[in-house]
């Protein structure tokens, strides 16, 4: 093992952190909630790997879809079709509830590229020439490649990598904690109006904020940002790439408001992350205008391994899965119960400000104390997620986001998780927030 620890330090780069070998565990194996490392120890997954592993670890039927699917036929791109891919397609119509056509890739930084481009070149071929604006928000997390990341509103992960994509706007978020008096829907519209409206393209939200801190938005929220984008013609695009599939305690973020997003980006969850696999789903009247006979009508847009046969079969037993076992709903109820007991025990400890979250998404946001809401240092966060590491749990945090505001501990367990084991999970949270006022 000790030579494995050294070419891994010698040969990967681990790049989400500052460099430091001896942080890297050696993971061997994985089962349910889960995981275990090379010198047999065992923890709790309390971040279900990167937001993403859904239906737990070391589930046969994934395994046995993929096996089964690799044997028949592994490969063939998008250029032609094939049967796991059209099913995945009605599979993912009956979730979405709604009438979307569907484009595969392999990230939710792909997806949400692939998004972009559709929003500019349907306004393009709808006669709006000059729509070519996309608004975001501080403190949201759209991918890593450049379009993504330009949409983005966290200046720590674009630091030393900007300028990145251009026309490209944020907006500050819902804040129901530090700012519930800012109306940031109204802000919305004027944005749109002082840009002027035929030049904006589409506005892209996460149900809610995930990585920026589990930033929770007013009850109507969504609806109102539908009708502001039908105002100006902006075309609205749901990042569903961590909301989606359950963890929200809906089967997506956005279905807890009835609204109809033009465009809805998914990854993660949807293998729960077996085998890369991202889609776009676009309304089927944007996808009209992509029939045309001109030169360029047609999406020019291609994607290697988009629609792997293997990877959507596993998204399809993935899914199976989860209506097989109500884990939507599972969801819900636990999450219910996790934000009581997390309010019950840590709602007068000092350092904890804030404590929310939708289903099995959760965030406890530490502060200096309670009045003047300041939030913690990095290193007060670091101590909490090492207790909890030393207490065999591994929980999460908002980092390299924003400075000054990387104060978030974040939960998202697999959402197979029991009951017990789930309590576990937050005794042990609230043990560590309460050492380190000790």
């Amino acid at each position: 093992m000790m030579e494995l620890k050294k070419l891994d330090e010698e040969l990967v780069f681990h790049s989400f952190r500052p460099y430091n070998p001896n942080q890297t565990m050696l993971i061997e194996e994985a089962k349910g909630v889960y995981i275990f490392d090379s010198k047999g120890e065992k923890y709790l997954d309390g971040m279900a790997g990167l937001w993403c592993v859904n239906v737990g670890y070391g589930r046969d039927e994934l395994a046995e879809a993929a096996y089964k699917q690799l044997k028949k036929m592994p490969y063939y791109p998008l250029t032609h079709t094939h049967e796991t891919v059209i099913k995945l397609a009605e599979k993912l119509t009956s979730w979405l509830e709604d009438d979307y056509v569907y484009i595969f890739s392999n990230s939710g930084s792909e997806a949400n590229e692939t998004a972009f481009k559709l929003a500019k070149q349907f306004h393009d071929q709808n006669g709006d020439h000059h729509r070519h604006k996309i608004i975001s928000r501080y403190r949201g997390y759209h991918g890593n490649t450049f379009g993504a990341l330009a949409a983005t509103g966290q200046a720590q992960r674009k630091f030393k990598y900007e300028p990145l994509g251009s026309n490209f706007i944020h907006i500050p978020p819902p804040d129901s904690y530090r700012a519930p008096q800012v109306d940031t829907v109204e802000y919305l519209d004027q944005i749109m109006t002082w840009e002027l409206s035929e030049t904006i393209s589409a506005f892209i939200m996460e149900p809610i904020i995930t990585g920026g801190g589990i930033l929770m938005p007013p009850e109507d929220y969504l609806s109102r940002v539908e009708q502001v984008c039908k105002k100006h013609g902006a075309l609205l695009i749901i990042d569903e790439v961590i909301c989606g599939f359950g963890r929200t305690g809906k089967k997506f973020g956005f279905q807890h408001e009835h609204v109809r997003p033009d465009i809805v980006t998914m990854a993660k969850g949807l293998t729960s992350g077996y085998l890369p696999l991202s889609v776009t789903a676009i309304k089927r009247d944007i996808f009209e205008k992509f029939k045309g006979q001109e030169k360029y009508d047609y999406f020019r847009h291609i994607n290697t391994f988009g629609g792997n046969p293997a990877a959507c079969a596993v998204a399809l037993e993935n899914l199976s899965i989860m209506e097989n076992e109500n884990l939507v709903e599972k969801s819900a109820i636990l999450g219910r119960e996790a934000l009581a007991i997390l309010t019950t025990n840590l709602s007068e400890i000092r350092i904890v400000g804030d404590i929310r979250g939708k289903g099995l998404l959760i965030g406890i946001e530490m502060v200096e104390d309670q009045t003047t809401k300041k939030p913690v240092t990095e290193e007060v966060l670091n101590k909490i997620v090492n207790y909890c590491k030393n207490e065999n749990v591994l929980i999460g945090k908002n980092g390299a986001t924003v400075n000054g505001f990387n104060n978030i501990i974040a939960l998202s367990p697999p959402l197979i998780i029991s009951r017990d084991e789930l309590h576990h999970l937050l005794d042990t949270v609230i043990d560590a927030i309460k050492n380190v006022v000790e």
